[in-house]
């Protein structure tokens, strides 16, 4: 019975592997699945047959098998092991005596042998060997150090930020994420141990939205944190105790139609023309999801009614559309010279009836309009006179910007024009601006400079960092204003602050074609010198749990229009590639600006868009958004857009592991360091497997004068210390919630230095909701 049903499995899997190898043959791709399943199938009847040659037969399947994972992926283990797993497992199932002995023979005396296991045994042990070396080879990760030695001795960090405090979003207007205090070191981090703990009591709730994430970092201003949770609540906590110190709830509601239901940050202001103990002389102004700006003072939380309306200012002012969720501000203003500067999220994809992605300047005590710059109509930048209103669906800035003071310059990172995958119509100005830097003067608004990173974007790469800025030593000894620009796609733009000219080089390479009718592409795009872009997608780097679901995926990469990075969208079904997360995101990187290095979380998950004629579009139903993944509407566009990421039939991703490193650079040279693969599986599976593959991650940096960077935002909850040198992992703690916001650092009164992560998780990637404040210090003596 054992050598009939298992001559029936390998004819079935011998079926499988021969139906999904011609498919694949005939789009193109490996044989070796063809060839696998005819080989099954002749072991099958040689079974049923009961012909020791089967065994023999099989011990070339297992070697052959071998040779060809080994060739396609060299010694990875994750990548041998979904090639090699199936095929070992009923290799060893062959040389069983339940097997063997019905496909002996027997001696003339009638005593029973079993078939030789000589040849099919060498075959396994040869593979199990291998499997064995390549468990303990490194075939993935890029080894090496970034320098050491201290370039300037005192470094332009930016603002007039004490060293134990953290006063924007980045620690200063440079948005650098670095600390000046050592206390905490590679020698010491280890020891970290939790001090605080609080919980706002803002937690996600059944009727939000999908993408309800926590992605706050705290500013520390005197002893107080200032925080804001997604539901927009402003919260100030005693930052030596974690005690609660104040709660402000602006009661922004809930709207199905709002793409996000977030907070990054508030913004701090302390008046100089203000007595110290006045109302409002120390300000937080806090955006909100139903598009306010709301001042309060930092004392006490409450309003100062001074500012714009009664302490409320109307971001939806003049916006050609305004229907409610389309509009609002995740991330924190920045305020320069008398200004607070602030950008809006527009909803992705929804419709091409959107609000303006204007950039405005207020006067940041009465709340007066002084600026506003329209990437739709950029020289317009006077306030606009009655009756008159914005450009509809302009390039916005969701993200955070950076503020140069001397310069008078505000670093704007912008993003695409909805819908993100269809480009006709737009404006020379759109084209011009869309997903780019854009360097605005501080008192007028008008652009100084433009660098763009993509050509006539159809694939929502718009540029999600705040552009980081920091003073760069170069070739010839001279110090030169630079900015350091991640992008969605890999890319780090190391530009001259002040003209926006390359310090590293730009260059264009070929770009693929093939739009759809009514639209075009750029037959080239940008690269920089400093690039984490990964390499073109191949069959070998499908992957799988097993042999089958990893041939789907072959297949399935097969059938999607892909010819590399910035194939266009098309009806067929398009491979994007870094995906909508991008390589880099709002979390940004950190540098260390004595060192000249910076510190990143590269991450690389495909995604797949498909256009859907408008005709065959299904009507939206309630409650349903746009989003990175599903259907996205473009109401009035000619097309709707399926989006997702490229996921195997068991909803893991199709290409191979890692993906999601830590990497460092060394910015005077533009060389990579290191990267290493960052985060396990734990919280991605039924069971917690603690599989370091190297996750996705969403959140940012921080970096310390101590050579330690902090960084939680990978999918499991964890939040993890480095070593800036190497990338060496020096410690982690388990998080409550997942961990997709920036960490930050600060020194309190006794001396302590103190690292404070909130951990509320991500909706779009799925990570445990919380309202977690953790603090974290080295034991006192």
């Amino acid at each position: 019975m054992a050598i009939l049903l298992t001559a029936i499995l390998f004819a079935l899997i011998g079926i499988a592997l021969a139906a999904g190898g011609i498919q694949l043959l005939m789009l193109g791709g490996s044989a070796y699945y063809l060839i696998t399943g005819i080989g099954f199938i002749i072991t099958a009847i040689l079974l049923y047959m009961r012909r020791s040659s089967a065994l023999i037969l099989y011990a070339i399947i297992v070697i052959g098998s071998l040779s060809w994972a080994v060739w396609e992926v060299g010694l990875d283990w994750w990548q041998l092991g979904p090639r090699g797993g199936v095929v070992i497992v009923l290799g060893l199932w062959l040389l069983t005596p339940w097997i063997r002995k019905p496909l002996g023979f027997k001696s003339p005396t009638g005593a029973r042998y079993a078939a030789s296991a000589t040849p099919l045994a060498a075959a396994v042990v040869i593979s199990i060997l291998v499997a064995i070396i390549a468990m303990f080879t490194n075939s993935t990760d890029l080894e090496g150090r970034l320098p050491e030695e201290q370039v300037v001795a005192a470094p332009n960090l930016g603002g007039d930020v004490p060293p134990g405090e953290w006063h924007q979003y980045g620690r200063t207007p440079y948005g650098q994420r670095y600390s000046p205090l050592d206390q905490v070191n590679v020698e010491n981090v280890d020891e970290l141990e939790e001090v605080w703990r609080y919980q706002t009591g803002d937690v996600k709730l059944p009727e939000d939205v999908g993408e309800t994430t926590y992605q706050v970092t705290p500013l520390k201003v005197g002893n107080s944190l200032y925080i804001c949770t997604p539901h927009n609540w402003a919260i100030a906590i005693n930052a030596t105790t974690g005690e609660e110190q104040w709660k402000y709830d602006p009661n922004a509601g809930l709207n199905p139609d709002r793409q996000h239901q977030t907070c990054r940050g508030v913004t701090y202001y302390q008046d100089p023309a203000a007595q110290p103990d006045a109302p409002c002389a120390q300000r937080v102004y806090l955006p909100t999801s139903d598009a306010r700006l709301i001042a309060l003072d930092a004392t006490n939380g409450e309003v100062c009614t001074s500012f714009a309306d009664q302490g409320t200012l109307q971001l939806e002012a003049k916006m050609p559309y305004n229907p409610a969720g389309y509009y609002y501000s995740t991330s924190p203003p920045v305020i320069a010279a008398g200004k607070i500067i602030i950008g809006g999220a527009v909803n992705d994809n929804y419709s091409i009836r959107s609000p303006s992605g204007v950039i405005r300047a207020f006067d940041v005590n009465n709340g007066e309009l002084v600026w506003n710059w329209d990437s739709g109509n950029p020289d317009q930048t006077e306030p606009l006179p009655p009756g008159e209103t914005y450009t509809a669906n302009s390039p916005n800035s969701w993200s955070i910007f950076s503020v140069d003071e001397d310069l008078g310059l505000v670093y704007i990172p912008l993003g695409n024009q909805v819908p993100d995958q269809l480009g006709m119509g737009r404006s020379e100005p759109v084209e011009k601006y869309s997903s780019s830097i854009v360097a605005l003067d501080i008192n007028t608004g008008a652009d100084r400079w433009v660098q763009q990173t993509v050509h006539h974007d159809l694939w929502d790469m718009d540029v999600p960092a705040q552009p980081v800025l920091m003073d760069l030593s170069q070739p010839d000894g001279s110090i030169v204003p630079a900015l350091i620009g991640p992008t969605k796609q890999g890319d780090i733009y190391v530009l001259d602050r002040r003209s926006g000219e390359p310090l590293q080089p730009i260059r264009e390479i070929p770009a693929p074609g093939g739009a759809i009718p009514e639209d075009f592409t750029s037959p080239t795009q940008p690269i920089t010198a400093l690039t984490f872009r990964p390499r073109t997608l191949e069959g070998r780097d499908m992957w799988g749990i097993t042999m089958f679901d990893q041939m789907v995926c072959r297949i399935r990469l097969k059938q999607l229009k892909y010819e590399g990075q910035y194939t266009p969208p098309s009806v067929e079904g398009t491979l994007v590639y870094p995906g909508n997360f991008g390589t880099f995101n709002w979390g940004s990187i950190a540098v260390d600006p004595e060192r000249m290095v910076m510190f990143g979380m590269p991450t690389y998950l495909a995604f797949t868009s498909q256009l859907i004629p408008r005709a065959e579009v299904p009507e939206r139903q309630p409650g349903q958004t746009g989003s990175e993944q599903g259907i996205n509407q473009n109401e009035g566009a000619p097309y709707a857009v399926k989006m997702g990421p490229f996921l195997g039939p068991l909803q893991i991703p199709c290409q191979a592991p890692p993906w999601g490193y830590v990497a460092g650079a060394n910015l005077r040279n533009g060389e990579i360091a290191y990267k290493q693969k960052n985060g396990t599986v734990y919280d991605m599976t039924p069971l917690p497997l603690p599989f370091k593959l190297g996750v996705p991650g969403i959140g940012g940096p921080m970096i310390t004068k101590g050579g330690v960077a902090f960084l939680g935002a990978a999918v499991d909850n964890y939040l993890r210390a480095y070593n800036l040198t190497n990338g060496e992992q020096l410690w982690e703690t388990r998080l409550p919630a997942g961990g997709q916001a920036t960490p930050m650092t600060y020194s309190v009164d006794d001396g302590r230095q103190f690292v404070v992560m909130v951990a509320g998780g991500h909706g779009s990637i799925g990570t445990t909701p919380g309202d977690y404040v953790i603090a974290y210090a080295l034991p006192q003596d």
